[in-house]
């Protein structure tokens, strides 16, 4: 199935997007004649319809932010295709997966196809490439000691480390993160969803770091 041939990344029986261009073509070379003639019916945002998947990253990649997003994915955690949609959203530069390779995609609406992704077997690989990258581990996980989010100053080069549902961060990845922030919570339970949890740390390094001028 081409990209034209919606809608390829949304669950609705109705067509959503727009048609067929009208009128005559743009000579830009970022559009697709195929969607240009079939009609744009992918998630993207209006100022990429009809674009080139490879423009639309080719100019995502020049806007991204130095923030980078990694999911401990060691019992095929179902919130990581939430967590790859949310980092597309905020435009991190990328995601790391440690652990298992394999993760169910469905929750991220196709924002794979535009988001950056990496591998690492384990956490020892994540931080080699963290400090050759000299970037910042962050851990988030609600345990003691750990600095409330809400008055941390986030690093802007930097590594949101984030566990999987149930368990949380490994030992090791708590300790080898030179800082660990905690979400304040009100309620009964112990913990919020792993993939909501990386969405308010994600935000928060938004509103600290971000040009919001910039924002569609």
């Amino acid at each position: 199935m081409t990209e034209a041939q919606g809608p390829t990344e949304w669950e609705f029986g109705e067509p959503v997007g727009v048609g067929p261009w009208p009128g005559d073509w743009p000579a830009d070379p970022r559009y697709d004649p195929e969607l240009l003639a079939g009609g744009d019916r992918r998630n993207v945002v209006d100022a990429y319809r009809y674009w080139r998947r490879d423009a639309i990253i080719a100019d995502l990649d020049r806007r991204r932010h130095p923030f980078h997003v990694a999911i401990e994915n060691f019992g095929h955690d179902h919130n990581i295709g939430t967590v790859v949609r949310t980092a597309n959203a905020f435009l991190a530069r990328a995601v790391h997966i440690v652990g298992r390779r394999r993760w169910n995609r469905r929750g991220a609406m196709v924002t794979d196809r535009y988001q950056h992704l990496a591998h690492h077997p384990d956490m020892a690989s994540l931080l080699d490439f963290a400090r050759a990258s000299e970037l910042v581990v962050v851990a988030v996980d609600n345990t003691a000691g750990a600095v409330p989010l809400e008055t941390a100053a986030l690093p802007r080069d930097c590594v949101l480390l984030f566990g999987q549902e149930g368990p949380g961060l490994t030992e090791a990845a708590r300790d080898d993160a030179a800082l660990v922030v905690s979400i304040a919570q009100f309620g009964s339970t112990r913990s919020i969803n792993a993939g909501v949890a990386a969405g308010i740390v994600m935000h928060a390094w938004i509103r600290q770091h971000a040009d919001l001028s910039a924002a569609w």
